[in-house]
């Protein structure tokens, strides 16, 4: 590959200097010796912009890497980003005609360009900072192979490429290796690091640093800070505020902030209030990012009222609220049952000049959802201009579904396809129920095969919707064949998928089958929840099996569930229609004593129905099982259980 004739190419540069330039470039290319070069452009004064333009306009991208080469060799002359952004761009085009470094040197000293460490050390830059990390392996190598050693810069920068390839070990080796360590040398391990949350390295480059004389710097410390806090770390990060200080170092908002939020999302908010007044004692005030954390941590702990009064004393000092607090101001009302407050918050938006996002459409469905109001929904969002995404879309789906308008949902679904939206989980669980809501279940059964068979979505909310649709319309043998194909399929199923199909087996008249599938589900590992028991002892119930149903009280209890009411009244009716009192007696003490009650009034009714039996008839039903169990045996259980 050589040079063209300068002769031949019009360069119509912009400028008469960069004409200047391009004139003295063509004795810069063809001269042998490096004196000729200084003395050709030493007249000439390089600026960033005037390096740019004539960059721009070489005549190829190996005379413009050779002039930026000497550019940098120039005195008290840098290249700027915007330089390297350049080569980076000329250097890959010039990769594909010349794919190693090797060449690319060779061609470089074809048109009188002295290979220097130097060299090695800007190709170097450039493959670091055009991401081009396997080239810079070689540009490294080269170096050593040309008998050059690697200075601390060379080798900071070859340590950092080690890291973004993932090589960690050896880019600590490095670490230990590097004689002459500088603060950049310790910046680039610790930002890694943090990235990797690699804690008890980073501890080791800390000492290290330490010991050689370093201090973190502010963006150093944030890093550092925001990783131990990540983690749940709380001692080493109140550990490195302590020795920021003791060293003398202004703590920035930002590590103060980190800090604070750390502790609220542990739930630690004493020691978060704690860190606030040591923040202002140090002359540091709190901003709208220190206060947020604050509010959300009492918000997720249920103190809301401590969270309205923050808010209320910011508001009081000229710090408004921003649209990201808003948001979270809604969510967390919301969460805590607090939907009147919710919906406070978004109609302030106007009087805030705040413009609700994606996010804030999809906290204000949530909260409309959860309180039952749907109605509120088109009132909520009218007049304001949605910027719809697919997030949004599918809490508008699950609105349609839970609004008891699965029509809109399936309406919907079709008018995201048509704008070109590409469906989740989420919106196929949407047009799902919508489908099975409408009674489509043919058309839903369609579109769980398509889903399956192409592997669109295995989430198990999938399955428990088509089961659940399968159920309610009737089709339990539809239902139990479904469930049986996902788990020969060994597609994932989680709790609900097996209660919706115990559910099933049990509405079906299966007992048998759905005390074999629940055992099957403790077998795979999968944990019963509430829901679980509460089908299982309302078909137990139903089949008035009381050592079953005594069974399920003692896994409840060790489980650490409670009854709730409907649960309760039947484990009540059980009892007063048994005719074996003695069974019914201790089980009525088991579920007292085990605090399975939910309260004293729901224990004491069933206590009066049992006496009421046991005066009309001296015992339950009227087979007597025991001669004892008349009222004073009641009065004994009663003392029993207070």
């Amino acid at each position: 590959m050589k040079t063209p004739s300068f002769a031949s190419i019009d360069y119509n540069l912009s400028s008469p200097i960069g004409c200047a330039i391009i004139n003295k470039l063509q004795t810069f290319c063809t001269a042998t010796h490096s004196q000729q070069i200084h003395y050709s452009f030493r007249t000439t004064i390089l600026t960033p912009q005037l390096v740019q333009s004539t960059l721009h306009n070489c005549p190829s991208d190996l005379i413009a890497l050779s002039f930026f080469f000497w550019c940098a060799r120039q005195p008290d002359y840098f290249h700027d980003r915007a330089a390297f952004n350049h080569m980076a761009d000329v250097v890959n085009r010039l990769l594909q005609l010349l794919p190693t470094v090797n060449r690319i040197i060779n061609q470089l000293e074809g048109i009188g360009c002295v290979t220097k460490p130097q060299t090695f050390l800007l190709l170097l830059r450039i493959f670091w900072h055009g991401g081009m990390y396997n080239m810079a392996f070689e540009a490294f190598e080269g170096m050593i192979s040309y008998g050059y050693t690697p200075n601390t810069y060379a080798r900071n920068i070859f340590m950092d490429v080690l890291f973004k390839v993932g090589r960690s070990d050896v880019a600590l080796q490095m670490l230990k290796e590097t004689e002459d360590l500088n603060f950049l040398t310790f910046s680039i391990a610790i930002c890694n690091l943090c990235k990797l949350n690699d804690l008890i390295n980073i501890r080791d480059v800390l000492r290290k640093m330490l010991r050689k004389g370093y201090y973190l710097n502010a963006g150093n410390c944030s890093m550092v800070m925001n990783c131990f806090c990540k983690v749940g770390r709380l001692a080493e990060a109140l550990q490195l505020l302590a020795l920021m200080i003791c060293q003398g170092n202004t703590i920035s908002v930002t590590v103060w902030s980190i800090l604070i939020d750390g502790f609220c999302k542990s739930g630690e908010l004493v020691m978060a209030g704690y860190l606030l007044e040591k923040m202002v004692e140090f002359g540091c005030s709190p901003n709208l990012v220190t206060c947020t954390s604050l509010i959300k941590g009492f918000l997720e702990s249920k103190m809301p009222d401590n969270a309205l009064r923050i808010l209320s004393t910011m508001e009081s000092k000229g710090c408004p609220a921003d649209l990201v607090l808003c948001n979270v101001l809604i969510d967390c009302l919301s969460k805590t049952g607090r939907y009147d407050d919710a919906l406070d918050v978004f109609f302030s938006f106007p009087k805030r000049e705040l413009v609700p996002d994606s996010y804030t459409l999809c906290s204000v469905m949530s909260a409309v959802c959860k309180s039952r109001q749907f109605d509120l929904l088109p009132i909520l969002i009218d007049g304001i201009a949605i910027q719809t995404d697919l997030v949004v879309c599918n809490y508008l789906l699950s609105y349609f579904c839970r609004a008891g308008h699965p029509a809109g949902a399936v309406e919907l679904y079709n008018d995201m396809i048509d704008r070109g939206f590409e469906p989740d989980g989420y919106s196929y669980a949407g047009l799902l129920s919508g489908l099975c809501g409408t009674g489509r279940i043919g058309d839903a059964l369609n579109v769980y095969r398509a889903i399956v068979s192409n592997q669109y979505c295995l989430d198990p909310h999938i399955h428990t919707i088509i089961l659940d649709g399968l159920i309610r319309s009737g089709k339990f043998l539809g239902a139990i064949r479904l469930f049986r194909e996902a788990v020969a399929e060994k597609y994932p199923l989680d709790v609900f998928s097996y209660t919706v199909a115990i559910h099933g087996l049990i509405r079906g008249g299966r007992i048998g089958e759905a005390c074999s599938l629940y055992s099957q589900m403790k077998d795979v590992g999968v944990t019963p929840n509430a829901y679980t028991y509460k089908i299982m002892l309302s078909g137990f119930c139903r089949e008035k099996d009381i050592n079953m149903v005594r069974q399920i009280l003692q896994e409840m209890t060790d489980a650490g569930i409670k009854l709730d009411y409907k649960a309760f009244y039947q484990v009540k009716n059980l009892l007063l229609k048994s005719r074996r009192s003695c069974s019914a007696l201790y089980l009525f003490v088991e579920m007292c004593n085990s605090e399975l009650v939910l309260d004293k009034a729901m224990g004491a009714l069933l206590l009066k129905g049992l006496a009421l039996r046991v005066n009309v008839s001296g015992n339950l039903g009227g087979n007597r099982e025991v001669d004892t169990s008349g009222s004073d045996e009641i009065s004994d259980v009663a003392a029993s259980v207070g």
